[in-house]
């Protein structure tokens, strides 16, 4: 018997599949695509096919080379798919950044329930999922009638590989406005979009969704047993192997083209849905207060993507100098969204140190404020690519008063999704995680708040 795990990892920016040790977690091999999204008719899509393809071809691979007996799946959130009666999609799978369902936002508000119900806010484009459905029905009137079944995205794949459909909590949780975390059931929009009886099983993300078809086993050489489990939000998936092994309170930081804060066990705190907060579910079923902001791509913007690695003399200049970055990049999410984004102080060039040094402590600024907002208490894990951004992890430290704690892994949630198919609890414990030294303190902290004010100040001049 091998002991190995292929992930399904499909994020907003790349799809990847990851093959993973199950008794140590590590990462073996780890392969990618670009989510790259196709133009409509009818509408902007995500690449499902060319995904398809990719990964059966990995899977095959994978499991010449080492082996694989069992499968999980993760994905980003804000995703659902339509299947019709013979199991194939009833339309594209929108991708949710197209602004398409903001046409019909005033409707849809008058029907969808208040943050209280479900902890979701009113997100733009179609980064609610009722939002989505209720604009697709409505440029497509036929297509309710056509849909016999909605998925959400990581059971799509869970369907292609074993033909069998299935919802998670943990999808669901995901600012959908389907869900009410509070009692772990359908939140009332259901009712009033009419979909109750399309709305396939919600099951548990460890649970096994069936074995591969035929078809697969004999496109990818795997054995016909092998399991397929049902899959996780990623960023529940990151967040998952720190609920099994570590003792609250403590907050864990998601990173990729997300920045995911997500807090157990911290301070009792009103949540403003207006701060881009929200309460996701974990695996267990349990509400997790929640902030995030599209930290991945406000990097790639700011940056240029040109990233040279700083130096102490370009971190110097943007301490001493007063060279910040004001929020919001991205002006429609996170604690800042809708204040414009600028540059105090002068603006480095693209493709320089400084640069990348003043997005690095304003990125970690920016997460600050998001675990202020949902509670944060206690220590701090940071996983993802910011896990490897040491200019980050010290000004992180530093403006969350916390000890910040790197995961090892290239993709912070293959791990969690492994664990959905091994149920180990004593591996990702302290050797996994090295602790952040801001040994440039004194400098980070007179920067953060100077930082403060000027955002303030600036929100004042509005």
């Amino acid at each position: 018997m091998t002991h190995h795990v292929a992930v399904i990892d499909i994020g907003k920016t790349n799809a990847k599949l990851v093959l993973v040790d199950r008794e140590s977690l590590t990462e073996i091999v780890v392969i990618t695509r670009p989510n790259t999204v196709l133009p409509g008719p009818p509408w902007p899509r995500f690449d499902v096919e060319g995904h398809w393809a990719f990964l059966l071809e990995g899977l095959r691979d994978f499991h010449a080379a080492h082996g694989i007996d069992a499968i999980s799946i993760t994905t980003h959130g804000a995703c659902a798919a339509l299947l019709d009666s013979s199991g194939y999609l009833a339309a594209p799978i929108l991708d949710y950044e197209f602004a398409g369902p903001d046409e019909s936002a005033d409707d849809y508000n008058a029907i969808r329930p208040p943050f209280s119900e479900t902890g979701s806010p009113r997100l733009a484009g179609g980064l609610n999922i009722g939002a989505q459905l209720f604009w697709q029905f409505q440029v497509d009137p036929d297509l309710k009638a056509k849909t016999d079944q909605i998925v959400t995205y990581p059971q799509f794949w869970g369907a292609k590989l074993t033909g069998n459909t299935a919802m998670d909590v943990t999808s669901l949780g995901c600012h959908t406005d389907l869900w009410n975390p509070h009692k772990g059931d359908f939140s009332s929009l259901v009712d009033r979009l009419g979909i109750s009886d399309k709305l396939s099983p919600v099951r548990k993300p460890s649970e096994v969704l069936g074995p591969i078809l035929p078809t697969i086993a004999e496109q990818t050489g795997l054995p016909p047993g092998t399991p397929v489990y049902c899959g996780i939000h990623d960023s529940n998936a990151s967040l998952l192997p720190y609920v099994l092994s570590q003792t609250p309170p403590f907050s864990v930081v998601s990173t990729g083209t997300w920045v995911i804060a997500m807090s157990i066990g911290g301070n009792s705190v009103q949540l403003d849905p207006h701060l881009d907060t929200l309460i996701n579910v974990t695996a267990l079923g349990d509400p997790a207060p929640s902030a995030r902001f599209m930290g991945g791509r406000e990097h790639d913007l700011a940056t240029g993507g040109t990233c040279p690695e700083p130096t102490p003399q370009d971190v110097r200049d943007v301490l001493t100098e007063g060279i910040m970055l004001m929020p919001a990049v991205v002006e429609d999410t996170g604690p800042f969204r809708g204040n414009p984004s600028g540059w105090e102080g002068l603006e480095p060039n693209v493709g320089t140190g400084t640069r990348v040094a003043a997005v690095a402590v304003y990125l970690a600024l920016v997460t600050a404020e998001c675990l202020s907002n949902i509670g944060h208490k206690d220590t701090i894990v940071v996983e993802g690519p910011f896990a490897n951004n040491q200019l980050y992890l010290k000004m992180l430290a530093v403006a969350a008063a916390s000890k910040v704690y790197r995961a090892a892994g290239s993709t912070g949630t293959s791990a969690g999704a492994a664990m959905l198919v091994t149920g180990k609890t004593d591996v990702l414990a302290a050797e996994t995680l090295s602790l952040i030294n801001p040994d440039i303190g004194e400098s980070l902290e007179a920067y953060a708040s100077h930082w403060r004010r000027t955002v303030q100040n600036r929100r004042r001049q509005q």
